[in-house]
């Protein structure tokens, strides 16, 4: 006795109801809207105010225009870049930061120590004393600062 064909349907095998959604994590979030090495120099580049794209272009060493192009874009569309005309011919733009994207400072801050303690590279420093920056875990309801985020962090 040989097997009969059996005839599979060509849609979805479960309905979305069924379907089980993945559940978004908020770094998930965060670097799709920002997880690439272009991305997070030029918000470190928008950090001190805003640049027009050439000075850009010479503030992120290496950077295509082509990608410094697509990538100025992708930040207007998740919300944290601004882009105003200040030359109607030919169109040019100044970008800015918005509060959303200045946000993004202290994720800055934390990657450029860990950046920092893993390689040659110079740390940040206090401009008054010449102190080497630490980032920190705060608390802003208990006031406490969080000495070991992996034992005392819960992630929703």
């Amino acid at each position: 006795m040989g097997l009969s064909a059996v005839e599979l349907p060509t849609g979805p095998l479960r309905s979305a109801s069924m379907e089980a959604q993945p559940e978004r994590s908020p770094l998930g979030e965060a670097l799709a809207a920002v997880g690439d090495r272009w991305t997070l120099l030029l918000v470190e580049a928008l950090l001190d105010g805003s640049r027009r794209f050439g000075e850009l272009e010479a503030a992120v060493e290496g950077i295509a225009p082509n990608i410094l192009t697509q990538r100025l874009r992708r930040l207007e569309q998740e919300g944290l870049v601004v882009a105003h005309p200040y030359s109607e011919r030919p169109r040019r733009f100044v970008y800015e930061l918005t509060e959303g994207g200045r946000e993004l400072a202290g994720a800055l801050r934390l990657l450029s120590q860990w950046g920092a303690r893993h390689s040659d590279a110079e740390p940040v420093r206090h401009a008054a004393c010449g102190t080497a920056l630490e980032a920190r875990w705060y608390c802003p309801t208990c006031g406490e600062t969080v000495e070991d985020p992996g034992e005392d962090v819960h992630y929703a």
